[in-house]
């Protein structure tokens, strides 16, 4: 079967777990911004953890459905209708073929995930079918999604009346909200921020900037003082990490970040919490940093996704 794109006021890609692989040559993971609720969308629809999925996000998109299909939706921000009908994001339901799909954004939030059951039949570029519009890979042709599109969709794993009517309660959700307090490992290059910085690091709080994208969340707040004027010779990088230029002002490396760069890094924000950064809106979430332990972080985050595994209710529960 398919969905056929009927209207787009956003940016619609699609997204997978990502290219992994191929960070040694420069070309960065991709993937979803908001991983939580792309595992969740998959396993709602009745998908592996690897399929393909649509990402929502920064404006209103409207699907048809050109054959019978079961749809999933999880994020924050958006409002899902069905044909004449309202639903609930976080839930997987029927669709019937000729029927819309429609994602209205609201004012909170800013990721939402749109899977189908059988996953997206896109060609894969270097393992992957994620969309990096930098580099023009994977994905529809390498870009975002038009008016027009007609994105193929596989085989679903079980019958579709088992696969409808799922849902993922709120007590399994992350704990999304417009001040969170995000938990950090602090450095590697700690000891490159004077004692202020790092005090005003863990005390202060900072907005997301306007001018954020998916290769990194700029932040606005209390500025970090570098210790010296020294340049760091580029290093690895990996989503999460915070690296702090010469102004001072934090950038988070999110899904499309570079795989090198040469800003010291204060801290990394752990796995568990980077869904709440991503669904944080440019100049309206006020965002706090704690300091938290590489064991603490581990269990949280094997806490957060057992909840995906044994938390979702439904027919074939």
């Amino acid at each position: 079967m398919s969905l056929e794109l009927v209207e787009v006021s956003g940016l619609v890609t699609i997204q997978d777990p990502g290219r992994t692989g191929w960070r040694r040559f420069g070309v960065p993971l991709s993937g979803p911004m908001d991983t939580f609720a792309f595992r969740a969308a998959n396993m709602l629809a009745g998908n592996p953890s690897n399929s393909a999925v649509l990402e929502i996000g920064a404006g209103d998109v409207t699907f048809r459905a050109l054959q019978d299909c079961v749809i999933a939706t999880a994020g924050v921000g958006f409002d899902l209708s069905v044909y004449l009908w309202d639903f609930a994001l976080w839930s997987s339901c029927f669709v019937r073929s000729g029927w819309t799909i429609t994602l209205n954004k609201t004012n909170s939030g800013m990721w939402a995930y749109l899977a189908v059951a059988g996953g997206l039949q896109t060609q894969p570029t270097l393992g992957s079918r994620s969309t990096y519009l930098r580099g023009a890979l994977g994905g529809f042709e390498g870009r975002q999604l038009q008016v027009g599109d007609r994105i193929q969709t596989g085989h679903p794993t079980r019958p579709l009346d088992d696969l409808a009517a799922r849902t993922l309660p709120v007590e399994a959700q992350p704990a999304y909200g417009e001040q969170p307090v995000l938990e950090v490992v602090m450095g590697p290059q700690q000891n490159y921020f004077t004692d202020d910085a790092l005090e005003a690091f863990l005390s202060g709080e900072y907005t997301v900037s306007l001018t954020s994208d998916r290769m990194g969340y700029r932040l606005e707040g209390p500025a970090l003082t570098h210790r010296w004027k020294t340049e760091l010779i580029s290093e690895g990088m990996t989503m999460g990490a915070i690296q702090v230029p010469s102004s001072g002002q934090p950038i988070v490396m999110m899904a499309d970040c570079p795989t090198a760069g040469g800003y010291p890094k204060i801290a990394t924000v752990i796995s568990a919490d980077l869904p709440l950064l991503a669904q944080c809106a440019p100049n309206r979430s006020a965002i706090r940093f704690r300091e938290t332990t590489v064991a603490k972080a581990q269990k949280k985050y094997r806490t957060l996704i057992g909840g995906i595994e044994n938390g979702i209710l439904g027919q074939s529960e």
